[in-house]
């Protein structure tokens, strides 16, 4: 089996991977809060954890893991997006909008995540659907005395778990005096945090033993991956900005909740996103969503393969040079499969995926290693001179092997290059395959080529790259391809 090694914040050193039960391997990732659409930076964890699901199951089988990311759907980000919607003149109630709104931005994650090529993970619990579990674990923090009521509010108390703080790196007292928390009145210590607070009578609330309210945003988590995952779980993931607070708070709060179990025993955090070397901002004017990028005509594959391109634990850095030269790559792998119909029309054996690409990704989840594999596979494949050496088998094989890595990384090639032959401009080219064919095996016996020179002038004035093999013809059409260019040639 397969040794995966990846690096735990928690103990700040790579470890080997051992699951709790290899049978049934446990991950959680903190996702969105639905109020809008997905930027850069809610969608790098996306596709770094989906990575990490898809070797997970490779590893130890589809059936034997669990992966868990959950929808934040109460949140006073959200019910501040829909007081602004009911002030730009939306008749309906509070609750109604927020219900709307949360259900909507849902199905755009789904959507611009789908795009991205990311497995659905096996539960994406929503917060409101857990109210109990949370209500129920809040009491047990209270009966061990680790939480107290103040005011309406229940808070934890930090100064009851002697180990806060040990994830990110700090002491209670020095997270004081650098942070920004929220200073309240009834706050035993100004590190202590929500876990229930007041609801008005318009917003979203439900009853419990300290009145009617809503949970604290930590708490979500915490009660939702204990009820799907259990008290100790392999894998808990997300960006590095959560480590502090939201990651720290869970730790507290659920080894507090349930001293016998562990938690979560390894720790994954991806750094941030950057936009032409800067910190994304809306105020720099360099802020984009998932669906901004889609609609500006950016491929999906291009941008999940920017995200890969750096590792997790490295700033990503999203350039336009860097998204259009990788596009290029692309379009000439897809049209170069393309070509191959027995490899697009016959199953994909998933057994084929390049052993040095697991190899990549089992060592802490090396992503720009493994694609630096794709990559030279890629272009190995494109007529390269080795490769026109080997017979048809062999040739079939390697583009196989190809597709099988291309698609255990989540790009999804053989659908691409289907489309691509299918495409009427496609179906044209198998017509000039054939005369220009025909006008070589002409030329051959006449040793006129007059004809064979004419028609490949025409094709790359098109846009079509010629490539003639031996035993061969192929045409490409590349991104500037005009095929009403050769319609003298008809």
């Amino acid at each position: 089996m397969t040794e995966i090694t990846l690096y735990n914040t928690r103990t700040r050193r790579k470890e080997t991977f051992a699951p709790l039960d290899p049978s049934n391997v446990r991950m959680y990732v903190c996702g969105p809060t639905v109020y809008d659409r997905a930027h850069l930076g809610n969608a790098r964890p996306v596709v770094v954890f989906d990575v990490l699901y898809r070797l997970l199951r490779h590893v130890h089988g589809a059936d034997h893991v669990t992966y868990v990311r959950n929808f934040t759907d109460v949140d006073d980000k959200i019910n501040a997006r829909a007081r602004e919607m009911q002030e730009a003149g939306d008749g309906r109630a509070l609750n109604d909008i927020i219900r709307a709104l949360t259900d909507e931005t849902i199905a755009w994650y789904h959507e611009d995540m789908g795009a991205l090529g990311t497995l659905p993970p096996t539960h994406e619990p929503r917060a409101t659907e857990w109210i109990g579990a949370m209500v129920a674990m809040i009491e047990g923090l209270l009966a061990k005395g680790c939480a107290y009521v103040a005011e309406g509010h229940v808070l934890f108390d930090v100064r009851s778990y002697p180990e806060y703080g040990k994830l990110s790196g700090r002491s209670v007292d020095d997270m004081i005096a650098g942070s920004r928390v929220e200073v309240a009145p009834y706050k035993r210590d100004p590190m202590d945090f929500v876990l229930w607070k007041p609801s008005g009578e318009d917003e979203p609330g439900w009853e419990s033993p300290w009145g009617r309210g809503r949970p604290g945003w930590h708490i979500e988590c915490s009660a939702m991956s204990r009820e799907l995952l259990g008290e100790s779980f392999d894998i808990h993931g997300g960006g590095i900005d959560l480590q502090f607070p939201h990651h720290e708070n869970e730790i507290a709060q659920s080894r507090c909740a349930h001293p016998e179990g562990e938690f979560a025993r390894v720790w994954m955090h991806n750094e941030m996103v950057q936009v032409e070397g800067k910190k994304m901002s809306k105020s720099l004017g360099n802020f984009f969503t998932v669906r901004d990028l889609l609609d500006q005509g950016w491929p999906g594959e291009v941008i999940r393969f920017v995200m890969l391109s750096t590792h997790y634990r490295k700033p990503m850095d999203w350039t336009e040079g860097k998204a259009r030269e990788i596009g290029r790559e692309w379009d000439r792998w897809v049209a170069t499969l393309s070509v191959d119909h027995e490899v697009l029309d016959m199953p994909l054996p998933q057994d084929l995926v390049a052993d040095e690409i697991i190899e990549a990704l089992a060592d802490d989840l090396n992503t720009s290693l493994a694609l630096t594999h794709l990559k030279r596979m890629g272009r190995f494949i494109d007529n390269s001179a080795e490769f026109l050496q080997l017979s048809d088998h062999d040739q079939r094989a390697a583009r196989q092997e190809f597709a099988a890595s291309a698609e255990f990384l989540g790009f999804d090639i053989i659908a691409k290059a289907r489309e691509n032959r299918d495409r009427p401009a496609q179906k044209d080219l198998e017509y000039f395959e054939l005369a220009l064919a025909d006008a070589r095996t002409t030329a051959k016996e006449t040793g006129n080529f007059v004809e064979v020179d004419r028609i490949k002038a025409a094709l790359v004035d098109a846009g079509v790259e010629v490539r003639m093999g031996k035993d061969r013809i192929e045409l490409i059409p590349g991104p500037d391809f005009d095929p009403s260019k050769l319609e003298t040639l008809k």
